[in-house]
C-alpha cells in the first residue's frame, strides 16, 4: 500500500492546483461544493484506464482495489482543504482587512488592533503582487511575509482534523460494522474499482453513460457552434413568474434536472428524499403564509437558518443518544470497568479519545493567543463539532445531498443567542477569522473520512492504512492548498481575475460583518433564539414519531438540511429521482430497482466524465464552456 500512498500524495498537489483554477480564478466547476467531487471520480477513472492497460501487459504491478480507493479517498481529503468552504475562504480572508480598510469604513480604528498579526498579512507592498497579480509569490519578502501565518494556520487546521478522525475512530465501528448503514455517496466508486461486479460491462450503465454523455456532448458543442442543438435540463429559476403577494414571498423557484442529483434522490432511502423535496416546499409555504400576514414586526420570519441550526444540533444529540450504549461501553473501557477488542483499529480507544481531548485544548490555547475568550471558545468548538458529526452520520445513513448550513454554525448561534454586547472585540474577530470553518459544511472532511472507513470495512483494507493516509493527506493538503492559493494569486491578481468569489464573497464577509458587530451591539435576538429552540424541539419531535409508528415517512434530516440555497436548486431533481425510485419499486419490486441501479450510475459517472472533459477543455481554450 506504499505506492497506494504514494501515488496519492503526487495528486494532492494537482488536485489543488486544479480546484483553484476551477473555482476560483474561472469559478466555475463547483466539485467541493458538492457531495460527489466530479474532478476525484475523473481521476479515479483515469486509474481504472491506467490498470486495465497494466492487467493486459503488466499484471504484476496492477492496482488493487484497495489502492485505487485509498487513492481515492486521498484526492477527496485534499478536494475538502482546497474546498469552497474551506482555505479557498481562509486565504483571501487572510489580508482583506487591511488592503481594503478605507477611512469611510474605519477598519483601523474599529478592529486592526485586534487582528492577530500572526495569523495575518498586513504588508501592503507584499498584499499587493497576490491582488494584482504580475508578481512571484517566491519573492523573498513575499515568502517570508506569507510563511508564519501560513505555518500556524496548517497547524490548526491539522490539529482540527486531527481531532474529526479521533471522533471517527470511536464511532467508526459502531457505524460501519455494527449498524447497516447504506453510505450511498460510496456506491460509485465502489462499484467502478470492484472486479468482481463487471461494471463496465453492464450494458444497463452504458445506456445510462450514452444518453446523459450524448447531450452535454450536444451542449458543449453548441457553446462553441451555437447552429449545433442545445438541450437544456439543468436547473433554471422560474420565480419571475410569480410577481403577485403572498406567493412571491417563496424568492426562488427552480426546476431543473441536475443528473447527478437525479441518480441520488434515485440512490439514497425513500423516505429521506420524500422529506427533502417535501419539507422543502414546508419552507416556502412558511415564507407565503408570513407574507400573507404581514408580519412586518419578525423580517427573518420564518428563520429558516435559526431553525436549521437548532435541526442540526438535535441530529447530534439524538445520534449521540442513539449510540449511547457504545459511547457508554468506551467509557467503561477506557476506566478499565470492561474491555473492547480495539486491535483492529488503527488507535486504541484510549488513544482516540485523548487525541480527542488533546486536540480540543491545543485548539483552546490558539483561540485564547488568538484574543478569545475561554468561556465561549469551549461551546463555540462544541457546537462545531456537534455539526460535525450530525453531516457525518446523515451522509453515512442516509446520503444527504445537501448539508450547507450557510451561515448558521456555532458564530451565529452564539451571537444570537446572547448578543455581540456580551462578546469582546477580541472574540468577535475570532469568530471573523474562523469564517472559513463556519460559513459553510458542504467540503466536509468528517464526513468523507468516514465513508473512507466504510470502503476500508467494504474492501478488506487495513484501518492502519487508512488512518496513515489521511494524515498525510491532512499535513501535505494544508501545505498545497495554500501554496495553491497564493500562487495563483500572485500570478494572476486575485483583485483582477477573481473579484468574486475570492474578493467579493469569501474575502469581504468576515469582516463585514465584524464590523456591523462592532458598530451595532446588540442584545440577544430573542425571536432568533426561539425559532431555533423551535427548530430542535421539532427535529426531536419527528425523530420521536419515526421511532413509534412505522408509517410516519417524514425524516428529521429532511426537515434539517432543506431550507439551504442548494435545495433551492436540488429540490427539483431530488424529486424527480424519488419519483423514479418510487414507480420502480411499486410495480417492478426490488429485482427491477436492482436492475436500474447500473443505468442511474451511469448517467451520474457520463455526467461527471463528459462535464469535466468540457470543461478541461474550457480551461485549455480558456473559454468558458
Amino acid at each position: 500500500m506504499i505506492r497506494a500512498l504514494l501515488i496519492g500524495l503526487f495528486f494532492v498537489p494537482i488536485h489543488s492546483y486544479l480546484i483553484v483554477k476551477l473555482e476560483i480564478i474561472l469559478y466555475r466547476g463547483g466539485t467541493s461544493a458538492s457531495p460527489i467531487f466530479w474532478t476525484t471520480i475523473y481521476n479515479l477513472l483515469f486509474l481504472i484506464a491506467i490498470n486495465a492497460i497494466l492487467v493486459k501487459f503488466l499484471p504484476k504491478i496492477r492496482l488493487t482495489q484497495q489502492e485505487l480507493l485509498t487513492i481515492y479517498l486521498m484526492t477527496n481529503i485534499s478536494t475538502c482543504l482546497i474546498g469552497h468552504d474551506m482555505l479557498q475562504i481562509l486565504v483571501p480572508m487572510m489580508g482583506h482587512a487591511f488592503w481594503f480598510a478605507t477611512p469611510e469604513n474605519e477598519w483601523q480604528d474599529l478592529f486592526w488592533q485586534y487582528i492577530p498579526k500572526w495569523l495575518t498579512v498586513d504588508d501592503k507592498k507584499v498584499l499587493q503582487g497576490y491582488y494584482y497579480g504580475d508578481s512571484s509569490l517566491y519573492k523573498p519578502e513575499n515568502l517570508l511575509t506569507w510563511i508564519k501565518p501560513v505555518l500556524w494556520w496548517c497547524g490548526f487546521i491539522c490539529v482540527l482534523v486531527f481531532v474529526m478522525t479521533c471522533l471517527n475512530l470511536i464511532f467508526r465501528k459502531q457505524w460501519t460494522e455494527e449498524e447497516k448503514l447504506s453510505y450511498p455517496i460510496i456506491q460509485l466508486p465502489l462499484q467502478m474499482t470492484n472486479p468482481a461486479t463487471r461494471f463496465f460491462r453492464n450494458k444497463a450503465m452504458w445506456a445510462g453513460f450514452a444518453l446523459i454523455g450524448l447531450i452535454n456532448c450536444l451542449n458543449g458543442l453548441h457553446v462553441i457552434f451555437p447552429p449545433v442543438p442545445f438541450i437544456p435540463y439543468w436547473a433554471q429559476n422560474y420565480s419571475y413568474l410569480i410577481t403577485e403577494k403572498p406567493w412571491n414571498a417563496i424568492s426562488f423557484l427552480f426546476i431543473g434536472l441536475n443528473a447527478e442529483m437525479v441518480v441520488l434522490g434515485f440512490l439514497i432511502p425513500e423516505d429521506l428524499c420524500f422529506s427533502l423535496w417535501f419539507f422543502h416546499w414546508f419552507w416556502k409555504a412558511q415564507q407565503i403564509f408570513g407574507s400573507a400576514m404581514g408580519w412586518r414586526s419578525l423580517p427573518s420570519f420564518p428563520y429558516g437558518r435559526e431553525q436549521a441550526s437548532g435541526a442540526y444540533i438535535a441530529i447530534a444529540i439524538i445520534l449521540l443518544y442513539i449510540n449511547r450504549r457504545h459511547l457508554i461501553n468506551v467509557i467503561k473501557h477506557l476506566l478499565g470497568i470492561v474491555k473492547i477488542d480495539d486491535r483492529l483499529e488503527p488507535m486504541s480507544y484510549r488513544y482516540s479519545a485523548l487525541g480527542v481531548f488533546v486536540g480540543f485544548v491545543l485548539i483552546c490555547i490558539f483561540c485564547y493567543y488568538g484574543g478569545m475568550s475561554i468561556w465561549v471558545t469551549v461551546p463555540f468548538f462544541a457546537l462545531y463539532f456537534l455539526i460535525q458529526l450530525a453531516v457525518t452520520r446523515m451522509r453515512a445513513e442516509l446520503g444527504t445531498p445537501v448539508h450547507d448550513l450557510h451561515y448558521s454554525g456555532p458564530d451565529e448561534i452564539i451571537v444570537r443567542s446572547v448578543g455581540t454586547r456580551k462578546l469582546d472585540n477580541g472574540t468577535l474577530t475570532m469568530f471573523s477569522l474562523f469564517w472559513f470553518i463556519n460559513r459553510a459544511y458542504r467540503s466536509n472532511i468528517m464526513a468523507h473520512e468516514m465513508e473512507g472507513f466504510k470502503m476500508a470495512e467494504r474492501t478488506k483494507t487495513n484501518y492502519k492504512t487508512i488512518f496513515l493516509a489521511l494524515i498525510l493527506t491532512t499535513i501535505i493538503g494544508s501545505f498545497t492548498a495554500f501554496w495553491a492559493m497564493l500562487h495563483q494569486g500572485y500570478e494572476t491578481g486575485m483583485q483582477i481575475k477573481a473579484p468574486f468569489p475570492a474578493i467579493g464573497a469569501f474575502g469581504s464577509e468576515p469582516w463585514n460583518r465584524l464590523q456591523s458587530w462592532v458598530n451595532n451591539r446588540t442584545n440577544a435576538d430573542i425571536p432568533g433564539t426561539l425559532f431555533m429552540y423551535g427548530g430542535f424541539i421539532f427535529t426531536i419531535f419527528l425523530a420521536i414519531m419515526r421511532v413509534k409508528f412505522i408509517w410516519w415517512i417524514f425524516h428529521p434530516a429532511g426537515y434539517a438540511v432543506s431550507n439551504s440555497y442548494n435545495m433551492e436548486v436540488f429540490w427539483s431533481p431530488l424529486f424527480f429521482g424519488w419519483l423514479a425510485k418510487t414507480i420502480i419499486l411499486k410495480f417492478g419490486g426490488l429485482k427491477l430497482y436492482r436492475k436500474a441501479v447500473p443505468f442511474f450510475l451511469g448517467v451520474m459517472l457520463g455526467h461527471f466524465i463528459t462535464s469535466g472533459t468540457w470543461t478541461v477543455i474550457g480551461i485549455i481554450l480558456n473559454y468558458p464552456i
